[in-house]
């Protein structure tokens, strides 16, 4: 469970985060402000894994008051203006979103946050663990927690895409880019074979020369993916 504060001086664009943060499980909003200053004081009484901040207020500036800390939380700047993001990644924010923000990718910045949490807070000497084990999808005006292992291929259609689980009749569909969930998936135990195709390589039973297939499913190889394949099997 990551602690986070949202700021920002507009009250819909701080009521909107709020209610994002509220759809995301593993993330508890102990506090909403209105400027930095009353984050300042949050941050002294209150123990902060994440805050999510707007760039443009008056007074302090959300770069202004990242600079101010001496003990940083985790950052995820969200703001109407591209044109501050590289000064945000200079001062190590996990992400930087530009407004208007889908759900599909602040759901991605904040899985982004927790892996970050995670490996920070593991202890000496534990052993590296996989990828975080689910992602969540937006479907049917819920946030669905999918199990990454369960995922046996990806199809995408347009800006949609369906996500094929073992021992499940149907898919899971949900508005996201092939490329966003190609970024969600561990590129170790998944792969792109076709410009809308993404398998898991554990699902893989055969391999022939325009053709993958999962058990009687066959799905046609892309010419851009053969390379990422043949480096898989080791021959193509």
């Amino acid at each position: 469970m990551l602690r986070c504060i949202a700021i920002d001086d507009e009250p819909l664009a701080l009521e909107l985060l709020e209610d994002n943060i509220s759809k995301v499980p593993f993330l508890k909003l102990v506090a909403s402000c209105e400027n930095p200053l009353e984050a300042m004081k949050v941050l002294q009484e209150q123990s902060v894994d994440l805050v999510f901040l707007d760039i443009q207020m008056p007074g302090l500036t959300g770069l202004q008051f990242i600079q101010s800390l001496a003990q940083r939380p985790m950052f995820i700047l969200i703001t109407a203006y591209e044109k501050y993001a590289l000064e945000g990644f200079n001062l190590d924010v996990v992400d930087y979103l530009v407004k208007p923000v889908a759900l599909e990718r602040f759901v991605k910045a904040c899985h982004k946050a927790l892996e970050l949490h995670q490996l920070k807070n593991k202890p000496a000497g534990t052993p590296a663990s996989p990828a975080t084990d689910y992602i969540f999808v937006n479907s049917d005006y819920s946030l669905l927690k999918v199990v990454v292992a369960d995922i046996t291929w990806v199809e995408g259609y347009k800006d949609y895409i369906k996500l094929h689980l073992k021992n499940a009749p149907n898919p899971i569909v949900t508005r996201m880019s092939m490329k966003t969930v190609e970024e969600l998936l561990p590129a170790a135990t998944f792969i792109r074979i076709h410009k809308s195709y993404i398998v898991s390589i554990s699902a893989i039973t055969a391999v022939r020369k325009n053709s993958v297939f999962l058990g009687k499913l066959e799905l046609t190889v892309g010419d851009n993916y053969r390379d990422g394949l043949q480096n898989l099997t080791g021959k193509f």
